[in-house]
């Protein structure tokens, strides 16, 4: 207003007003003045006299850029999204009405068929809608990565040298097998996490080994060294993905979008350097058994030695013990696992190890140099970030509580060593595959509300899937669709990898501000009141609510660690957004992380190794209200849903190239025992108080029933078994669920299926999921249920009711054998317990298929209606159970002799058992009609 004032104070400005508005007439001073094209940055006069001396405008005025957001929230076109909710709210009433029906209409030719159909058709459709209401509102986000680049790191009067103002990141990699999860394949992941795109003096990587292998430990050491040319290779040409194995097995044209003349020549080179990378790491089993026997031999021959010395020079009859240990390269004994287990050196029962591989990096890029015997690296910074191997302490009599006291472990180390505001945690096969891909998540952090956010949840995607994804292990619609849904609510749930924290919400603190809802959905909101902290005698203060949720407290005891307690205030003020802006609440000032990292000291890295200790954690909140959550095998879930209960929020981040990409058993097997284990977790859930039902006032109320099916979906497989078996009664005893199939049960069947297939169409439009993907998943929805699912309810009643623990054995990362095939694992069949009962189901139907036909066929009053309701609802569950007979019969349908033998147990079984239960009357007469035997 000021400017536009100041150029209408000039001599002729009177003439150039409207004479209606009294506004500056631009297009009329364009006409009338010397002008061209006005004020602004695009044109600027050079005639001093233009717009008047006391205009008060130059170009300077125009050389700040306005402020802009980092993220934008995308609403889901209302053309799609306002069917849906309508068909959502039309099926909901059509569902009601029919069960109603259902109830009111029994069968009295078979009561208990009736009886137990209505039962399972009510709890699917409790099922449905805990499933559906959290999807009512899905949306989609998008970065601007050139804004942040503005922002922090340009110059500015408080940057003046553009030095990077953007927040610390320490990123986690968890392993605990190298038998299990290949070394190679970790060590391609660190290499992609040393090369992406964020400031190098800012980001940090910690890998924690918790079986303390030495394997392990030298194939990360490797890494390092490769990591010296590899890195500087991918800043040079830009490369995408900056995982080797990733890069060098694209299909796509490598000199595409390619530049530099030289890139060709480089490729090769590293090339060369890779594969012999790869030879190193794959022979470092033997080496590192070479080099054991060889010092073991030679401690054998000093103790003989020493022995014959005492022995006045005659070697004693009784044999000498040596210990078989395993030796570093530098000839010092491995801390940690042992090849050949013993006290002090095994599995369990090592001490702690913390190795940093790579120093603190300069704060000043170092720019490489021509060298003949590697890259021309003139111009490109070859810095690496800081690198720690981690294994923390093992004793026996401790619980060590599996992966997430092992991520604890890296949180309290990392906070020593770096302190990241921000924490990205990475399975040890979900590698970077878009290099950018931290500062997507930054933009959310560091924008506009970014201090409510907890963590920032990225959707996986996998690669060495099957192309037609027999058993849904994509799981497309629950990442591209469940989870995108609940971003429109109060954010994603936590699903273990892919995901970056706010250090300061793992320690258990609350959001800087928060909401309670209430009411009976929740529908009126108020602002939450503040929680203080107990006095030091242990008593609440008088301002504490006496009904506060646990959740609600706030964190005290984290130990003994002085500067672990010291870090947290700088953790929680480098995490917070920039404070450019007037609407930005609980803000930093520009310019606040310019400072350099310090060098680390003998004394910082001795309490790193101290604060890994196993008894750390005695009489402290770690696990309980601080870190990952103890107590599941799901802490995953369980770490995310504390964080919303206490009123944070979070963000899922899809990203137009996948940030991340890992692998996932494509084995019929392995994929079943990874579906029980995240069942077996969800049942622990529901028994225990991270019950949604018992959640604070600050879960939404539509979060709260998606965290409540969290617990509740593995039970819909009870009666998901039951209703796959009524089918096959149905034709054993040649009745029907229903009475007759009359008009109105038809009507009412094919108007919920019609509302439930455009549902699946809209959805999938809205979560752009294809068909087959769909289809997918429905299928293995009916295999996992009919098995995982059904033995995690069991294990999971048998842990409440007697106390038996659950183990479960880590899911394999290695490929198979044949090299040929890289699907190859798909057509293994390891039998499991896990198979009885889908195989069960389609044996019984099968063979009630076989039979309600005969007895229709030579019964004199053919009941057809019934063997067409009975045949078509075994046809529905035969065709879901498609899948998963195809994975029995292996490769080129040869079918383990285990099936054989158990299909032949069931179908005589059942065979008899229906003869005992219904046996023929002396006429041969049943109740279809008669049967000639």
């Amino acid at each position: 207003m000021d400017r536009t004032m100041s150029v209408m104070k000039s001599s002729n400005t009177s003439m150039l007003l409207r004479s209606q508005t009294g506004d500056f007439d631009h297009n009329r001073w364009l006409f009338e003045t010397k002008g061209k094209y006005g004020i602004g940055n695009a044109f600027w006069s050079q005639e001093e006299d233009a717009y008047g001396h006391d205009t008060g405008v130059s170009m300077s005025d125009f050389l700040d850029k306005p402020w802009k957001p980092l993220t934008r929230k995308i609403s889901i076109s209302p053309s799609i999204l306002s069917p849906y909710r309508l068909l959502v709210v039309f099926r909901l009433m059509f569902l009601s009405l029919f069960l109603v029906w259902r109830v009111r209409n029994t069968n009295p030719d078979a009561m208990w068929l009736w009886g137990l159909s209505v039962v399972c058709e009510i709890w699917f459709a409790f099922s449905w809608i805990l499933d559906i209401l959290p999807k009512l509102n899905p949306i989609n986000r998008s970065t601007d990565l050139a804004a942040l680049h503005d922002k922090f790191e340009q110059a500015s009067p408080a940057n003046p040298h553009g030095r990077s103002d953007l927040p610390g990141v320490d990123v986690f990699v968890s392993t605990a097998d190298p038998e299990k999860e290949p070394p190679l394949v970790t060590a391609n992941t660190i290499l992609s996490i040393l090369a992406a795109e964020y400031p190098i003096e800012k980001l940090s990587c910690y890998i924690s080994d918790d079986g303390g292998a030495i394997l392990t430990f030298e194939a990360m050491a490797e890494a390092v060294h490769f990591a010296e040319v590899w890195v500087p290779f991918c800043r040079k040409h830009n490369i995408e993905p900056r995982n080797p194995d990733s890069y060098f097995s694209l299909k796509t044209d490598p000199t595409k979008n390619k530049k530099r003349p030289d890139f060709v020549k480089d490729r090769r080179w590293i090339k060369r350097e890779y594969d012999e990378f790869k030879v190193k790491i794959n022979g470092l089993p033997e080496v590192i058994r070479r080099r054991s026997d060889a010092h073991n031999n030679k401690e054998a021959r000093k103790e003989k030695q020493l022995a014959r010395e005492k022995n006045g020079g005659v070697l004693p009859q009784e044999p000498i013990a040596v210990i078989k240990a395993t030796w570093m390269a530098d000839g010092t004994h491995w801390p940690g696992t042992w090849l050949k287990p013993t006290g002090d050196h095994a599995k369990g029962d090592h001490a702690g190890i913390l190795q940093v591989m790579t120093k603190v990096p300069e704060n000043d890029p170092v720019m490489g140099y021509p060298d003949e015997k590697k890259l021309d690296f003139t111009g490109v910074d070859t810095r690496l970030p800081m690198f720690v191997y981690v294994s923390r302490e093992k004793r026996p009599g401790y619980d060590h509580n599996k992966k997430a006291g092992a991520m604890n472990a890296m949180v309290r180390a990392s906070a020593i060593l770096s302190n990241g505001p921000f924490i990205l945690n990475l399975d040890c096969d979900h590698y970077i595959y878009n290099s950018l891909a931290i500062r997507e998540g930054m933009c959310f952090m560091m924008d506009r509300g970014g201090d409510r956010i907890c963590y920032i949840q990225f959707p996986q995607r996998f690669e060495g899937i099957d192309p037609s994804d027999r058993y849904a292990n994509h799981n497309t619609v629950f990442f591209d669709g469940n989870m995108r849904a609940l971003d429109g609510l109060q954010g994603p749930v936590y699903v273990g990898t892919g995901c970056m924290f706010r250090r300061y919400a793992l320690y258990g603190f609350h959001p800087p501000r928060a909401n309670e809802y209430s009411g009976m959905f929740g529908q009126n909101k108020n602002p939450a009141p503040k929680i203080h902290a107990q006095t030091e005698s242990g008593e609440d203060d008088d301002t504490q609510p006496l009904n506060s949720h646990p959740d609600l407290g706030l964190p005290k005891r984290f130990g003994n660690s002085t500067i672990f307690f010291e870090s947290i205030a700088i953790a929680e003020f480098q995490g917070r957004p920039l404070a450019d802006h007037v609407s930005v609440k609980n803000g930093r000032p520009p310019g606040a992380l310019l400072l350099p990292r310090p060098p680390l000291d003998a004394p910082t890295v001795a309490e790193a190794v101290a604060v890994i200790s196993c008894w750390y954690e005695d009489k402290t909140e770690w696990g309980d209200r601080v870190g990952w959550i103890y107590g599941s095998v799901t802490e995953d879930v369980v770490t995310g849903y504390r964080m919303h209960n206490r009123g944070w929020r979070s963000v899922y981040c899809i990203t137009k190239r996948d940030a991340f990409r890992g692998t996932a058993p494509i084995n019929l097997t392995d994929r079943l025992h990874q579906v029980l284990r995240w069942a077996t977790g969800s049942v622990e859930i529901f028994f225990s108080r991270n019950n949604a039902i018992l959640a604070t006032p600050r879960l939404k109320f539509l979060q709260r029933i998606a965290y409540l099916n969290v617990g509740i979906y593995p039970f819909t497989s009870l009666f998901l078994v039951v209703y796959c078996f009524l089918p096959a009664l149905s034709l054993f005893s040649g009745q029907f669920i229903v009475q007759s199939l009359d008009i109105q049960f038809l009507s009412y069947l094919l108007t919920i299926t019609i509302t439930l297939t455009l549902i699946s169409l809209l959805e999938v439009k809205w979560s752009g999921v294809g068909l087959e993907e769909w289809w997918r998943n429905e299928q293995f929805w009916v295999i996992g249920g009919t098995s995982a699912h059904l033995v995690a309810v069991i294990q999971g009643l048998l842990k409440v009711i007697a106390g038996i623990e659950i183990s479960f054995k880590l899911t394999s990362k290695s490929t198979a054998e044949d090299e040929d095939d890289i699907f190859a694992d798909l057509y293994i069949v390891k039998w499991t317990s896990l198979f009885i009962m889908p195989l069960t189901i389609i044996v019984v139907n099968i063979v009630a298929l076989v039979i309600g036909f005969s007895r229709t066929i030579y019964s004199v009053l053919p009941q057809w209606s019934k063997l067409l309701g009975g045949s078509f609802f075994s046809f529905w569950v035969l065709v879901h159970m498609y899948p998963f007979a195809k994975g029995l019969m292996g490769r080129k349908g040869r079918v383990p002799t285990i099936v054989y033998v158990w299909s032949g147990l069931v179908s005589i079984t059942v065979s008899l058992l229906w003869i005992s239960i219904s046996p023929p009357d002396e006429t041969g007469s049943t109740s279809g009609g008669t049967v000639q035997i």
